[in-house]
């Protein structure tokens, strides 16, 4: 088993502060519902809680999606832990990913809810309200993408 590198340390102690410091920021600054236009129309900061997971899917099952959490958390540590130090991108994807899911576990536990408050109206599509977690969820699995795509290049040239 391979021990985490100073900077993957800093990675996930950086992601998930920051996901911490900004809900927590967000929750003792603004009430449920309360909304901020930054770029009217496009981007809003919207403090909002959530009890599911991703689109509010399996809304009301807090137990479950701890579980969850945790067993995602052990896993995707399980699975860095394997991943050969010289595979630098995707050490880095499962640091980021332990890292969103670790974030977003805290609240569960805590607060038996998730606090999200990045509002977005792409193209004026109301996209589900999200936080730092989620978007380091979001950008681990693109970095697997990424080193599946480079993979693949590897093997076929």
């Amino acid at each position: 088993m391979k021990a985490m590198k100073k900077t993957e340390i800093l990675l996930f102690a950086g992601i998930v502060a920051l996901d911490l410091l900004t809900k927590t920021y967000i929750e003792t600054h603004m009430t449920i519902g309360q909304s901020i236009a930054v770029i009217d129309g496009f981007f809003y900061i919207t403090f909002v809680t959530n009890t599911g997971a991703a689109w509010s899917i399996l809304s009301g099952n807090m137990d479950f999606l701890t579980l969850v959490s945790l067993a995602g958390m052990l896993i995707l540590g399980y699975l860095y832990l394997k991943t050969d130090p010289g595979q630098r991108l995707e050490r880095y994807a499962w640091v980021v990913l332990l890292a969103g899911t670790a974030g977003n576990f805290y609240d569960r536990l805590r607060f038996h809810y998730v606090r999200d408050f990045l509002d977005f109206y792409p193209l004026g599509y109301d996209f589900p309200v999200f936080n730092i977690a989620d978007s380091a969820l979001t950008i681990g699995v693109g970095l697997l993408l990424l080193t599946i795509f480079f993979e693949r290049k590897k093997m076929h040239g």
